[in-house]
């Protein structure tokens, strides 16, 4: 299912999404701009889970403020880093945002490579709660055993949730067992079918692997040059070894690595940008899934337009989402 099926004439919301390095940040402030800035309620709200912890600005590509060019960012910067990351904080957060936007007339553009956030925010989708006990069992198991075991385990149980999930992924790994456990079925079924709460129009951005690629290690060397292991420094000053999710993104998991003298310099970015290719395709595999994203070249030259024309299409009630 495309859309949803509640009649609802507000505006659309747009997703930009994609893997890391594609550009989503900057098309999000075009698209802001073109659709009248921050006057006609034009905001962005951030899907990408590690721009949510403080601090973390340069190792998550976080847009600087200049480059936002007027436009509003929501949800930035707002977790410590010694806090696990919750997508269902974050479902409430953002509906919150997109709620008050739309209800001024407002455009809200949810921006980022999260795709459990973005799916999230704009799908009738509830996630299964917790129980202590199972948790710290697994917890338990994966402290003494690593994560290896958990996600071979996760693998014979679930292979769609395995693949998604990286291996070193212990939190994540974890939380799948979890649910399993609970639920009694895979981890993927409580994803339930493409069935959006809003109107909306998802855009992905579409770069070549050999491309992607390149853009992946120019970024890691331009973090490097601006400051990373500084940043990583300062925040390890402030607990972000003790944060679960935090301690293992990508570029400070390795840096932490470098400060504790397992990894030379070179080493770390060497495995920062392995690290991130690897993502990268994860990201692509998750996004795939999904049919109502329409596939933008990420270097079109009319990049914004045809976005926008997506856009205006939607908001007309033709087929969008």
């Amino acid at each position: 299912m495309s859309s949803t099926d509640n009649e609802d004439s507000g505006p659309p919301v747009i997703a930009v999404v994609g893997p890391t390095a594609a550009g989503k940040s900057d098309l999000a402030v075009d698209l802001a701009l073109r659709l009248g800035g921050a006057s006609a309620g034009a905001e962005v709200i951030n899907a990408d889970s590690m721009q949510l912890y403080r601090g973390m600005d340069i190792g998550t590509a976080k847009l600087p403020v200049a480059e936002r060019r007027g436009i509003v960012h929501h949800l930035l910067g707002i977790w410590n880093v010694t806090e696990t990351a919750n997508v269902a904080d974050h479902q409430r957060r953002a509906r919150t945002i997109i709620d008050r936007l739309r209800a001024a007339g407002g455009t809200p553009l949810l921006v980022g490579g999260s795709g459990l956030y973005i799916r999230g925010a704009l799908d009738e989708l509830d996630f299964p709660g917790t129980d202590p006990e199972v948790r710290a069992r697994l917890e338990a198991e994966l402290a003494a055993t690593g994560p290896a075991p958990l996600h071979t385990r996760l693998a014979g149980r679930d292979p769609v949730a395995a693949e998604a999930i990286l291996p070193t992924n212990g939190r994540r790994i974890v939380r799948a067992l979890e649910v399993i456990e609970l639920t009694g079925g895979p981890f993927t079924a409580t994803l339930p079918e493409h069935t959006s709460r809003y109107p909306c129009v998802q855009i992905g951005l579409e770069v070549p692997r050999p491309e992607l690629d390149a853009r992946i290690e120019a970024r890691v060397d331009r973090m490097w040059r601006e400051g990373l292991v500084e940043e990583v420094r300062e925040l390890a000053e402030h607990g972000l070894r003790e944060g679960r999710t935090a301690s293992r993104a990508l570029g400070y998991a390795q840096v932490l690595r470098f400060l504790d003298g397992e990894y030379d310099d070179a080493t770390a970015r060497a495995e920062t940008v392995r690290a991130t290719r690897r993502f990268a395709r994860r990201q692509d595999s998750w996004f795939r899934r999904d049919p109502r994203i329409h596939w933008l070249p990420y270097d079109a030259p009319d990049l914004t337009d045809r976005a926008l024309h997506l856009v205006e299409s939607a908001a007309a009630g033709a087929p969008a989402g």
